[in-house]
Protein backbone atom coordinates (compact mmCIF):
# COMPACT_ATOMS: atom_id res chain seq x y z
CA UNK A 1 0.00 0.00 0.00
CA UNK A 2 1.85 3.09 -1.27
CA UNK A 3 -0.93 5.51 -2.20
CA UNK A 4 -1.68 7.94 0.64
CA UNK A 5 -4.91 9.60 1.65
CA UNK A 6 -5.14 13.35 1.19
CA UNK A 7 -7.33 16.33 1.97
CA UNK A 8 -10.04 17.23 -0.54
CA UNK A 9 -10.75 20.87 0.31
CA UNK A 10 -13.88 22.44 -1.15
CA UNK A 11 -14.32 19.94 -3.96
CA UNK A 12 -17.71 18.18 -3.92
CA UNK A 13 -17.17 14.91 -2.12
CA UNK A 14 -18.87 11.61 -1.38
CA UNK A 15 -18.04 9.32 1.54
CA UNK A 16 -18.38 5.55 1.20
CA UNK A 17 -18.50 3.84 4.57
CA UNK A 18 -17.56 0.17 4.52
CA UNK A 19 -18.52 -2.02 7.48
CA UNK A 20 -17.34 -5.29 5.94
CA UNK A 21 -13.91 -4.28 4.65
CA UNK A 22 -14.90 -5.67 1.23
CA UNK A 23 -17.00 -2.89 -0.33
CA UNK A 24 -14.36 -0.57 -1.79
CA UNK A 25 -14.12 -2.30 -5.21
CA UNK A 26 -17.83 -1.59 -5.74
CA UNK A 27 -17.45 1.99 -4.54
CA UNK A 28 -14.62 2.52 -6.99
CA UNK A 29 -16.63 0.98 -9.84
CA UNK A 30 -19.46 3.47 -9.21
CA UNK A 31 -17.04 6.40 -9.04
CA UNK A 32 -15.33 5.37 -12.28
CA UNK A 33 -18.66 5.13 -14.06
CA UNK A 34 -20.61 8.01 -12.53
CA UNK A 35 -18.33 10.09 -10.34
CA UNK A 36 -17.11 12.77 -12.76
CA UNK A 37 -16.64 16.03 -10.87
CA UNK A 38 -17.00 14.44 -7.41
CA UNK A 39 -14.11 13.43 -5.15
CA UNK A 40 -14.14 10.28 -3.05
CA UNK A 41 -13.61 9.27 0.54
CA UNK A 42 -13.16 5.50 0.54
CA UNK A 43 -11.81 4.83 4.06
CA UNK A 44 -14.59 6.09 6.33
CA UNK A 45 -15.72 4.70 9.65
CA UNK A 46 -16.78 6.09 12.99
CA UNK A 47 -15.39 5.00 16.31
CA UNK A 48 -18.86 3.65 17.14
CA UNK A 49 -18.90 1.55 13.97
CA UNK A 50 -15.38 0.24 14.58
CA UNK A 51 -16.42 -0.85 18.05
CA UNK A 52 -19.52 -2.62 16.73
CA UNK A 53 -17.69 -4.36 13.89
CA UNK A 54 -14.52 -5.12 15.90
CA UNK A 55 -12.35 -3.24 13.42
CA UNK A 56 -9.65 -0.63 14.02
CA UNK A 57 -8.44 2.52 12.21
CA UNK A 58 -5.36 0.86 10.72
CA UNK A 59 -7.44 -1.97 9.28
CA UNK A 60 -10.07 0.40 7.86
CA UNK A 61 -7.40 2.38 6.00
CA UNK A 62 -5.60 -0.76 4.80
CA UNK A 63 -8.72 -2.49 3.48
CA UNK A 64 -9.78 0.55 1.48
CA UNK A 65 -6.38 1.59 0.17
CA UNK A 66 -5.37 -1.92 -0.86
CA UNK A 67 -8.54 -2.03 -2.96
CA UNK A 68 -7.73 1.42 -4.37
CA UNK A 69 -4.33 0.22 -5.56
CA UNK A 70 -5.68 -3.04 -6.94
CA UNK A 71 -8.37 -1.18 -8.92
CA UNK A 72 -5.86 1.33 -10.29
CA UNK A 73 -7.75 4.32 -8.90
CA UNK A 74 -5.71 7.42 -9.71
CA UNK A 75 -7.87 10.16 -8.22
CA UNK A 76 -7.40 11.69 -4.79
CA UNK A 77 -8.72 9.74 -1.81
CA UNK A 78 -9.85 11.28 1.44
CA UNK A 79 -10.13 9.35 4.72
CA UNK A 80 -12.88 10.20 7.22
CA UNK A 81 -12.38 9.55 10.93
CA UNK A 82 -16.05 9.93 11.72
CA UNK A 83 -17.89 10.97 14.91
CA UNK A 84 -14.84 11.78 17.02
CA UNK A 85 -15.60 12.69 20.62
CA UNK A 86 -12.32 12.41 22.57
CA UNK A 87 -8.60 13.11 22.27
CA UNK A 88 -8.01 9.35 22.28
CA UNK A 89 -10.24 9.03 19.19
CA UNK A 90 -8.06 11.60 17.43
CA UNK A 91 -4.81 9.92 18.46
CA UNK A 92 -5.64 6.52 16.98
CA UNK A 93 -7.17 7.81 13.76
CA UNK A 94 -4.44 10.38 13.04
CA UNK A 95 -1.79 7.73 13.60
CA UNK A 96 -3.53 5.46 11.08
CA UNK A 97 -3.44 8.13 8.35
CA UNK A 98 -6.92 9.65 8.38
CA UNK A 99 -7.08 13.16 6.93
CA UNK A 100 -10.71 14.26 7.41
CA UNK A 101 -11.67 14.53 11.08
CA UNK A 102 -15.38 14.73 11.92
CA UNK A 103 -16.01 16.26 15.34
CA UNK A 104 -19.22 15.10 17.02
CA UNK A 105 -20.15 17.14 20.11
CA UNK A 106 -23.75 15.90 20.13
CA UNK A 107 -23.52 14.62 23.69
CA UNK A 108 -23.35 18.27 24.79
CA UNK A 109 -26.30 19.51 22.73
CA UNK A 110 -29.44 20.31 24.72
CA UNK A 111 -31.96 18.28 22.73
CA UNK A 112 -34.98 20.01 24.28
CA UNK A 113 -33.89 23.64 23.89
CA UNK A 114 -36.45 24.52 21.23
CA UNK A 115 -39.32 23.49 23.53
CA UNK A 116 -38.40 25.59 26.57
CA UNK A 117 -40.74 28.38 27.55
CA UNK A 118 -39.14 31.75 28.28
CA UNK A 119 -38.77 31.20 32.02
CA UNK A 120 -37.06 27.83 31.53
CA UNK A 121 -34.89 29.19 28.74
CA UNK A 122 -33.63 32.02 30.93
CA UNK A 123 -32.95 29.61 33.77
CA UNK A 124 -30.96 27.31 31.49
CA UNK A 125 -29.12 30.28 30.02
CA UNK A 126 -27.89 31.36 33.44
CA UNK A 127 -26.47 27.86 33.93
CA UNK A 128 -24.40 28.02 30.71
CA UNK A 129 -23.56 31.73 30.67
CA UNK A 130 -19.93 31.24 31.68
CA UNK A 131 -19.36 28.86 28.76
CA UNK A 132 -20.64 31.29 26.11
CA UNK A 133 -18.30 34.31 26.18
CA UNK A 134 -19.43 35.06 22.63
CA UNK A 135 -23.03 35.87 23.58
CA UNK A 136 -22.73 39.67 23.66
CA UNK A 137 -20.96 39.93 20.31
CA UNK A 138 -23.99 38.50 18.48
CA UNK A 139 -26.79 40.05 20.53
CA UNK A 140 -28.83 42.45 18.37
CA UNK A 141 -26.91 41.66 15.18
CA UNK A 142 -28.71 41.29 11.84
CA UNK A 143 -27.21 39.21 9.03
CA UNK A 144 -28.39 39.57 5.42
CA UNK A 145 -27.94 36.51 3.21
CA UNK A 146 -27.59 36.41 -0.57
CA UNK A 147 -30.93 34.57 -0.74
CA UNK A 148 -32.71 37.65 0.59
CA UNK A 149 -33.23 36.07 4.01
CA UNK A 150 -32.29 38.10 7.07
CA UNK A 151 -31.09 36.42 10.28
CA UNK A 152 -32.12 38.39 13.34
CA UNK A 153 -29.93 37.58 16.31
CA UNK A 154 -32.27 38.91 18.95
CA UNK A 155 -32.15 37.93 22.62
CA UNK A 156 -34.35 34.86 22.18
CA UNK A 157 -32.32 33.52 19.25
CA UNK A 158 -28.99 34.07 21.00
CA UNK A 159 -30.14 32.59 24.31
CA UNK A 160 -31.57 29.53 22.60
CA UNK A 161 -28.33 29.06 20.65
CA UNK A 162 -26.36 29.37 23.88
CA UNK A 163 -28.52 26.85 25.72
CA UNK A 164 -28.75 24.40 22.83
CA UNK A 165 -25.20 24.51 21.49
CA UNK A 166 -23.03 26.56 23.87
CA UNK A 167 -21.37 23.64 25.64
CA UNK A 168 -21.07 21.72 22.36
CA UNK A 169 -19.28 24.63 20.67
CA UNK A 170 -16.79 24.79 23.53
CA UNK A 171 -16.12 21.05 23.26
CA UNK A 172 -15.76 21.26 19.47
CA UNK A 173 -13.21 24.06 19.76
CA UNK A 174 -11.15 22.10 22.29
CA UNK A 175 -11.16 18.99 20.13
CA UNK A 176 -10.38 21.06 17.03
CA UNK A 177 -7.34 22.50 18.77
CA UNK A 178 -6.22 19.00 19.65
CA UNK A 179 -6.67 17.77 16.08
CA UNK A 180 -4.54 20.68 14.89
CA UNK A 181 -1.77 20.02 17.41
CA UNK A 182 -1.60 16.29 16.68
CA UNK A 183 -1.41 16.76 12.91
CA UNK A 184 0.98 19.68 13.03
CA UNK A 185 3.29 17.71 15.29
CA UNK A 186 3.26 14.89 12.75
CA UNK A 187 3.56 17.33 9.79
CA UNK A 188 0.33 15.94 8.32
CA UNK A 189 -2.25 17.90 6.35
CA UNK A 190 -5.77 17.64 7.71
CA UNK A 191 -9.26 19.13 7.53
CA UNK A 192 -12.19 19.20 9.93
CA UNK A 193 -15.90 18.60 9.62
CA UNK A 194 -18.25 19.56 12.43
CA UNK A 195 -21.36 17.41 12.89
CA UNK A 196 -24.33 18.78 14.81
CA UNK A 197 -26.90 16.77 12.87
CA UNK A 198 -27.61 13.98 15.36
CA UNK A 199 -30.26 15.94 17.22
CA UNK A 200 -34.04 15.81 17.33
CA UNK A 201 -34.49 19.50 16.53
CA UNK A 202 -33.29 21.32 13.38
CA UNK A 203 -30.39 23.76 13.47
CA UNK A 204 -31.77 27.26 12.93
CA UNK A 205 -30.02 29.75 10.67
CA UNK A 206 -29.04 31.82 13.73
CA UNK A 207 -27.54 28.74 15.37
CA UNK A 208 -25.69 27.74 12.20
CA UNK A 209 -24.25 31.24 11.89
CA UNK A 210 -23.04 31.34 15.49
CA UNK A 211 -21.63 27.82 15.47
CA UNK A 212 -19.66 28.30 12.26
CA UNK A 213 -18.48 31.80 13.13
CA UNK A 214 -17.20 30.62 16.49
CA UNK A 215 -15.37 27.67 14.96
CA UNK A 216 -13.74 29.76 12.23
CA UNK A 217 -12.80 32.64 14.52
CA UNK A 218 -11.39 30.06 16.93
CA UNK A 219 -8.95 28.87 14.27
CA UNK A 220 -10.66 25.61 13.33
CA UNK A 221 -9.73 24.32 9.87
CA UNK A 222 -13.39 23.86 9.01
CA UNK A 223 -14.00 22.41 5.56
CA UNK A 224 -17.50 21.07 6.14
CA UNK A 225 -20.42 21.48 8.52
CA UNK A 226 -23.40 19.15 8.99
CA UNK A 227 -26.40 20.97 10.49
CA UNK A 228 -29.59 19.17 11.43
CA UNK A 229 -31.75 20.06 8.42
CA UNK A 230 -35.53 20.25 8.44
CA UNK A 231 -37.50 17.11 7.64
CA UNK A 232 -36.57 13.55 8.59
CA UNK A 233 -33.26 11.93 7.66
CA UNK A 234 -33.83 8.44 8.97
CA UNK A 235 -31.29 5.70 8.44
CA UNK A 236 -31.58 3.49 5.38
CA UNK A 237 -34.46 5.23 3.59
CA UNK A 238 -35.15 8.31 1.47
CA UNK A 239 -35.79 11.80 2.84
CA UNK A 240 -39.19 12.26 4.50
CA UNK A 241 -40.61 15.75 4.33
CA UNK A 242 -41.43 18.72 2.10
CA UNK A 243 -38.79 18.87 -0.65
CA UNK A 244 -39.63 22.44 -1.63
CA UNK A 245 -39.28 23.68 1.94
CA UNK A 246 -36.05 21.72 2.31
CA UNK A 247 -34.56 23.28 -0.82
CA UNK A 248 -35.37 26.78 0.42
CA UNK A 249 -33.78 25.98 3.78
CA UNK A 250 -30.72 24.43 2.12
CA UNK A 251 -30.24 27.60 0.08
CA UNK A 252 -30.15 29.70 3.25
CA UNK A 253 -27.74 27.34 5.00
CA UNK A 254 -25.54 27.32 1.90
CA UNK A 255 -25.57 31.13 1.87
CA UNK A 256 -24.23 31.16 5.43
CA UNK A 257 -21.48 28.71 4.45
CA UNK A 258 -20.51 30.94 1.54
CA UNK A 259 -20.62 34.11 3.63
CA UNK A 260 -18.50 32.84 6.50
CA UNK A 261 -16.23 30.32 4.80
CA UNK A 262 -16.64 29.15 2.27
CA UNK A 263 -17.06 25.61 3.59
CA UNK A 264 -19.15 22.69 2.40
CA UNK A 265 -22.57 21.69 3.67
CA UNK A 266 -22.48 18.06 4.75
CA UNK A 267 -25.33 15.60 4.60
CA UNK A 268 -25.03 12.83 7.16
CA UNK A 269 -27.37 9.86 7.07
CA UNK A 270 -26.94 10.51 3.36
CA UNK A 271 -27.58 6.92 2.30
CA UNK A 272 -30.53 6.58 -0.05
CA UNK A 273 -31.65 10.25 0.17
CA UNK A 274 -31.87 10.26 -3.62
CA UNK A 275 -34.87 12.57 -3.88
CA UNK A 276 -33.07 15.55 -2.30
CA UNK A 277 -29.57 15.14 -3.77
CA UNK A 278 -30.17 17.46 -6.72
CA UNK A 279 -31.40 20.20 -4.38
CA UNK A 280 -28.30 19.79 -2.18
CA UNK A 281 -25.95 20.05 -5.16
CA UNK A 282 -27.89 22.94 -6.70
CA UNK A 283 -28.20 25.12 -3.60
CA UNK A 284 -24.59 24.67 -2.53
CA UNK A 285 -23.12 25.32 -5.96
CA UNK A 286 -21.28 22.01 -5.63
CA UNK A 287 -19.87 22.78 -2.18
CA UNK A 288 -21.26 19.64 -0.56
CA UNK A 289 -20.22 16.46 1.18
CA UNK A 290 -22.46 13.39 1.39
CA UNK A 291 -21.77 10.66 3.93
CA UNK A 292 -23.07 7.11 3.56
CA UNK A 293 -22.35 3.97 5.55
CA UNK A 294 -25.12 1.49 6.30
CA UNK A 295 -26.35 1.24 2.73
CA UNK A 296 -23.20 -0.66 1.70
CA UNK A 297 -23.95 -3.21 4.42
CA UNK A 298 -27.51 -3.57 3.13
CA UNK A 299 -26.15 -4.20 -0.36
CA UNK A 300 -23.93 -6.91 1.16
CA UNK A 301 -27.12 -8.56 2.41
CA UNK A 302 -28.49 -8.30 -1.13
CA UNK A 303 -25.59 -10.54 -2.21
CA UNK A 304 -26.65 -13.08 0.40
CA UNK A 305 -30.27 -12.84 -0.76
CA UNK A 306 -29.19 -13.53 -4.34
CA UNK A 307 -26.92 -16.49 -3.59
CA UNK A 308 -28.17 -18.04 -0.33
CA UNK A 309 -31.85 -17.38 0.31
CA UNK A 310 -31.90 -19.58 3.41
CA UNK A 311 -29.06 -17.57 4.98
CA UNK A 312 -30.84 -14.32 4.17
CA UNK A 313 -33.88 -15.62 6.00
CA UNK A 314 -31.71 -16.53 8.95
CA UNK A 315 -30.16 -13.05 9.07
CA UNK A 316 -33.62 -11.48 8.99
CA UNK A 317 -34.72 -13.62 11.94
CA UNK A 318 -31.55 -12.79 13.86
CA UNK A 319 -31.88 -9.07 13.08
CA UNK A 320 -35.50 -8.97 14.18
CA UNK A 321 -34.44 -10.47 17.51
CA UNK A 322 -31.77 -7.77 17.94
CA UNK A 323 -33.65 -4.75 16.55
CA UNK A 324 -35.25 -3.35 19.71
CA UNK A 325 -31.85 -3.28 21.43
CA UNK A 326 -29.69 -2.18 18.52
CA UNK A 327 -31.89 0.67 17.28
CA UNK A 328 -31.31 2.71 20.47
CA UNK A 329 -28.63 4.96 18.95
CA UNK A 330 -30.30 5.44 15.57
CA UNK A 331 -32.95 7.78 14.18
CA UNK A 332 -35.47 5.29 12.77
CA UNK A 333 -39.23 4.84 12.88
CA UNK A 334 -39.62 1.23 11.73
CA UNK A 335 -41.33 -1.28 14.00
CA UNK A 336 -41.12 -5.05 13.76
CA UNK A 337 -44.76 -5.14 12.68
CA UNK A 338 -43.90 -3.05 9.60
CA UNK A 339 -42.21 -5.99 7.87
CA UNK A 340 -43.28 -9.63 7.48
CA UNK A 341 -41.63 -12.44 9.37
CA UNK A 342 -39.81 -15.02 7.30
CA UNK A 343 -42.64 -17.53 7.64
CA UNK A 344 -45.06 -15.04 6.12
CA UNK A 345 -43.36 -14.35 2.78
CA UNK A 346 -41.57 -15.94 -0.16
CA UNK A 347 -37.96 -15.10 -1.01
CA UNK A 348 -38.61 -12.29 -3.50
CA UNK A 349 -41.13 -10.65 -1.19
CA UNK A 350 -38.58 -10.69 1.63
CA UNK A 351 -36.09 -8.93 -0.66
CA UNK A 352 -38.71 -6.33 -1.55
CA UNK A 353 -39.72 -5.74 2.07
CA UNK A 354 -36.25 -5.72 3.66
CA UNK A 355 -33.94 -4.47 0.90
CA UNK A 356 -36.24 -3.17 -1.88
CA UNK A 357 -35.68 -3.46 -5.59
CA UNK A 358 -34.76 -0.49 -7.78
CA UNK A 359 -37.28 -1.72 -10.37
CA UNK A 360 -40.04 -0.82 -7.90
CA UNK A 361 -38.78 2.73 -7.21
CA UNK A 362 -39.88 5.75 -9.30
CA UNK A 363 -37.13 7.66 -11.09
CA UNK A 364 -35.57 10.30 -8.85
CA UNK A 365 -36.66 8.59 -5.64
CA UNK A 366 -34.95 6.36 -3.11
CA UNK A 367 -35.99 3.42 -0.98
CA UNK A 368 -38.73 3.76 1.64
CA UNK A 369 -39.44 0.31 3.11
CA UNK A 370 -39.24 0.18 6.94
CA UNK A 371 -37.77 -3.32 6.76
CA UNK A 372 -34.48 -1.80 5.60
CA UNK A 373 -34.12 -0.10 8.98
CA UNK A 374 -34.47 -3.39 10.84
CA UNK A 375 -31.49 -4.76 8.93
CA UNK A 376 -29.60 -1.44 8.97
CA UNK A 377 -29.51 -1.02 12.76
CA UNK A 378 -28.40 -4.57 13.51
CA UNK A 379 -25.23 -4.61 11.40
CA UNK A 380 -22.90 -4.84 14.39
CA UNK A 381 -24.71 -7.79 15.91
CA UNK A 382 -24.71 -9.66 12.59
CA UNK A 383 -21.10 -8.93 11.66
CA UNK A 384 -19.73 -9.95 15.07
CA UNK A 385 -21.95 -12.99 15.52
CA UNK A 386 -19.75 -16.13 15.23
CA UNK A 387 -22.18 -17.80 12.87
CA UNK A 388 -23.94 -15.09 10.85
CA UNK A 389 -20.86 -12.89 10.60
CA UNK A 390 -18.97 -15.76 9.01
CA UNK A 391 -21.87 -16.64 6.71
CA UNK A 392 -22.02 -13.08 5.41
CA UNK A 393 -18.24 -12.75 5.03
CA UNK A 394 -17.91 -16.08 3.24
CA UNK A 395 -20.72 -15.20 0.83
CA UNK A 396 -19.08 -11.88 -0.09
CA UNK A 397 -15.69 -13.53 -0.57
CA UNK A 398 -17.26 -16.24 -2.72
CA UNK A 399 -19.15 -13.74 -4.89
CA UNK A 400 -17.05 -10.54 -5.17
CA UNK A 401 -18.38 -9.80 -8.65
CA UNK A 402 -21.95 -9.69 -7.36
CA UNK A 403 -21.03 -7.37 -4.50
CA UNK A 404 -19.18 -5.05 -6.86
CA UNK A 405 -22.08 -5.06 -9.31
CA UNK A 406 -24.81 -4.26 -6.79
CA UNK A 407 -22.71 -1.48 -5.21
CA UNK A 408 -21.87 -0.05 -8.63
CA UNK A 409 -25.56 0.08 -9.52
CA UNK A 410 -26.62 1.40 -6.10
CA UNK A 411 -24.11 4.21 -5.79
CA UNK A 412 -24.28 5.07 -9.47
CA UNK A 413 -27.87 6.14 -8.82
CA UNK A 414 -26.72 8.26 -5.87
CA UNK A 415 -23.96 9.96 -7.83
CA UNK A 416 -26.14 10.55 -10.89
CA UNK A 417 -28.76 12.24 -8.70
CA UNK A 418 -26.16 14.56 -7.22
CA UNK A 419 -24.72 15.43 -10.62
CA UNK A 420 -28.17 16.32 -11.91
CA UNK A 421 -28.06 19.37 -9.63
CA UNK A 422 -24.50 20.44 -10.41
Amino acid sequence: MTKKCTTLGLEPSFGFGDRTGLATPGHIAAMKRCGDGITAIFPQQSIREMTRTQRNPVGVIADAMNAVEKAGWTGPVGADADHLKTNADVDITAAAGFTFFTIDPSDDVDQKADDYDEATLRERFVAVRDSVPWFDQYLGKSVSLSTGTSIELDEQACMRAAVKYGTAIARALRLGDYIRSVNEQASQDYEIELSVDETDQPTTLAEHYIIADQCLSGGMKLVSLAPRFIGDFEKGIDFKGNLSALESSLADHAAIAKLLGPYKLSLHSGSDKVSMYAALARTTGGHFHVKTAGTSYLEALRVVAKHDAAAFRGIIDFSRDRYETDKATYHVSATLSDAPTTDQAEDLTLQREYLELWDDVPVGKGFTKPGRQILHCTFGSVLTDPHWGKVLHDCLVAHPETYTAVLDDHFGRHLDALKSGM
